[in-house]
């Protein structure tokens, strides 16, 4: 922002890239990443497991909780192993350089706008050269058939 940050916590499904539920806030509590993660549970299902880095909102008691409560497995980056974690590494570049770099926010919620218009652009009409030139919208959906089909 011109003046201070925002941190953005987003769940992404690796193989889709699309982001499935994200916020904006003003700081790295655990409980942005805690309501983040259970929206994306809400929203598409509990996976087998989830990966993160090892910043404290995620080794957190409430977030490792929310995790682990529900069955999922918890599989955390090495420090400084940042190929662990390349799918979401590569989303924070684009949003960046896409995106963050080319404003100035003023306030929280001019960031928080313009991100929340960015990430819905990006998984409905951003095409991927890693997922057959569809958007993580259209990668996503094509999954699930095999999904159920394998289950």
């Amino acid at each position: 922002m011109k003046r201070g940050f925002v941190y953005l916590t987003a769940v992404v499904d690796v193989a889709s890239r699309r982001v499935l539920a994200h916020k904006v806030a003003i700081t790295l509590e655990a409980c942005h990443a805690s309501e983040v993660i259970e929206q994306a549970f809400a929203r598409f299902g509990v996976p087998e497991i989830v990966n993160t880095d090892q910043g404290s909102q995620f080794t957190a008691e409430e977030f490792t909780h929310a995790v682990l409560s529900r069955g999922c497995r918890l599989s955390m980056d090495g420090k400084g192993a940042w190929r662990d974690n390349v799918f979401v590494e590569r989303l924070w570049r684009t949003i960046k350089y896409e995106r963050v770099y080319l404003q100035a926010y003023e306030a929280v919620s001019a960031a928080r706008s313009d991100l929340d218009t960015y990430i819905d652009w990006y998984n409905r009409e951003r095409v991927h050269s890693r997922i057959e030139d569809r958007t993580p919208e259209q990668a996503y959906w094509a999954l699930l058939p095999e999904l159920a089909v394998a289950a």
